[in-house]
């Protein structure tokens, strides 16, 4: 895919790009520039997107003994798989 850098330093990214990042009018990208002189799009997602993601499936309130024990389970299960 290609596009062309206007004379005002624009682009028009393809509709591939756009619908493959779920881009629409008005959203903001951001742009990184690797060491190696790659570059990468990516956008730029709203603190409002975010709501809910850490919705957990329990409906209680969760003790931070209940906390410690599932970091505790999670990091034994980790160090089982690196181990092999």
């Amino acid at each position: 895919m290609e596009s062309v850098l206007s004379a005002r330093g624009r682009v028009t990214l393809p509709k591939e790009i756009q619908d493959h990042l779920h881009l629409r009018p008005g959203d903001r990208v951001k742009f990184f520039i690797h060491p190696d002189g790659s570059a990468v799009i990516l956008p730029v997602i709203p603190v409002s997107a975010l709501r809910g993601i850490l919705a957990s499936k329990v409906k209680r309130p969760i003790s931070l003994e209940e906390m410690e024990t599932g970091i505790a389970a999670g990091a034994t299960a980790s160090f089982r798989r690196t181990k092999r």
